[in-house]
């Protein structure tokens, strides 16, 4: 009979704040051709040349602001959830980093040569489909399995942004943090470059090419980012009894010159701030743990720019991070397969 055991895998951390460690996890995350979908002599060209001469640095001091006692948050966060959901189970679960470490050459060695596990759940740690994070893991995890002289089959769920019990736990994690006198809620997703989108649209004509393409039912929707976290947002909102008219929907962290989704985030802190919004909540879903994005991004920088464009207070919602309704969740994924 098959020994089962399942592996978690969130995005990744340097190894510590400073430059040079951050320049190495910039490289790996920057030369994944799911991230910077180019040919790999122009990716390494853009990389080598533009990006990591100088990027390092000013990561660096990014991280260095959020870093704690205990290291970089979205890894003791991640450690603690492993630990809490282990505790939940009766098969073996490991915890891996799609960059950095604990490495997903480390987690699948943990499972196959010491639990001697042949039967793994691959569980990407992103609710929504895009190529730069689930596709990537899958591809990676399925890579280093074939360093493995054992025969190991691997399942991988699927994106779970339209599972009740994760909604469920989305809304309880945010709910304390909303019971207070904001102005407008912000949903600030992760953003995407477009071409993103269409190349992994099916149909090849659906995504971002048909009018109010997300609402219209598609066979695309399976692995289109956009009308994944606009399911989030909306479910949110029904559940967080949000009114109509006091929250949006915007996307952070855009890198390079091309199409991404739209609005940017930081031109709508601009706006609401502008438009006479003074308190703002900021809320983004489709990370399950905080980290440079949310921490850094959001709270800190993002802050600076509502306020001096005529805000007065802005508070980030935390992710769930180890929320006991998120550990629920992700204890019974594993326990589904």
């Amino acid at each position: 009979m098959p020994r089962k055991g399942v592996l978690l895998v969130n995005l990744g951390s340097p190894d510590s704040p400073e430059a040079a460690d951050v320049k190495v996890y910039l490289r790996e995350f920057l030369m994944d051709k799911y991230v910077i979908d180019m040919p790999f002599l122009l990716r390494k060209l853009i990389v080598e040349g533009f990006i990591l001469p100088k990027r390092p640095q000013k990561s660096a001091e990014a991280y260095q602001a959020i870093w704690s006692e205990q290291g970089s948050p979205l890894i003791v966060t991640s450690e603690s959830v492993h630990r809490q959901v282990k505790e939940r189970l009766d098969i073996p679960l490991a915890l891996a980093m799609r960059y950095g470490n604990p490495s997903i050459q480390s987690g699948l060695q943990s499972l196959i040569e010491d639990e001697n596990v042949d039967d793994i759940l691959l569980i990407p740690l992103y609710a929504v489909y895009s190529m730069a994070t689930v596709k990537s893991v899958e591809e990676k995890t399925r890579k280093v399995l074939k360093s493995f002289s054992k025969d190991v089959k691997l399942t991988v769920l699927p994106p779970f942004y339209s599972e009740e019990t994760y909604l469920d736990a989305l809304a309880a994690s945010a709910k304390k943090s909303l019971e207070w006198d904001y102005d407008h809620l912000l949903f600030s997703f992760h953003g995407l470059p477009e071409r993103h989108l269409k190349k992994v649209d099916p149909t090849g004509g659906h995504c971002l090419a048909v009018e109010d393409c997300c609402a219209k039912s598609s066979p695309a929707h399976a692995t289109c980012y956009r009308h994944q976290v606009l399911h989030i947002a909306n479910e949110l909102v029904k559940r967080l009894k949000i009114p109509e008219g006091k929250y949006s929907v915007a996307f952070q962290s855009r890198l390079g010159v091309d199409s991404w989704l739209q609005p940017s985030t930081a031109n709508e802190l601009v706006r609401l701030a502008e438009e006479g919004t003074k308190k703002l909540a900021v809320y983004c879903p489709a990370f399950v743990s905080d980290c440079l994005e949310t921490l850094e991004e959001i709270a800190i920088q993002g802050k600076e720019t509502f306020l001096e464009a005529g805000g007065e207070e802005l508070r980030h919602i935390p992710c769930m991070n180890d929320h006991p309704a998120w550990i629920d969740t992700l204890s019974e994924f594993c326990k589904r397969w």
